[in-house]
């Protein structure tokens, strides 16, 4: 670079590396015989932890209620994907114990995605559990 302009011209690789069919400066993955790995199958991306799940869910509910999600009350791995259950509060109340409560039931898939969604419950913080 001189006085702040960027040099036009080709880019220059590192010394050995040879330019990838498509021009970027990949090298091309050989397996121990040499054979380019290019044809074969790639490695399926792990499973969804569950972690993850719930603060994808988190997002998804917050996102298509506008609520902030209090916490996750449940959480289930399911053979597509998983289930879990997110609490947020739909009404704000003085004293606190009278909140509006609601869970919602979320379905994401393997990758995090949205499946399904539905409020399954609403209640007030200071009800007792039965």
């Amino acid at each position: 670079m001189r006085n702040g302009r960027a040099r036009n011209g080709p880019a220059r690789s590192a010394p050995g590396a040879s330019m990838s069919p498509s021009g970027t400066g990949a090298r091309a993955s050989r397996n121990g015989s040499g054979a380019s790995r290019a044809g074969a199958p790639r490695a399926r991306r792990p499973a969804l932890v569950a972690r993850d799940a719930a603060r994808s869910a988190a997002r998804h509910v917050q996102g298509l209620t506008g609520r902030t999600p209090e916490g996750v009350t449940s959480l289930e791995r399911t053979e597509d994907g998983w289930t879990i259950g997110i609490e947020v509060v739909e009404t704000h109340r003085i004293p606190d114990s009278t909140d509006l409560l609601a869970e919602y039931q979320v379905e994401l898939d393997d990758r995090g995605e949205l499946v399904s969604y539905r409020r399954t419950e609403r209640y007030y913080r200071g009800r007792a559990e039965t």
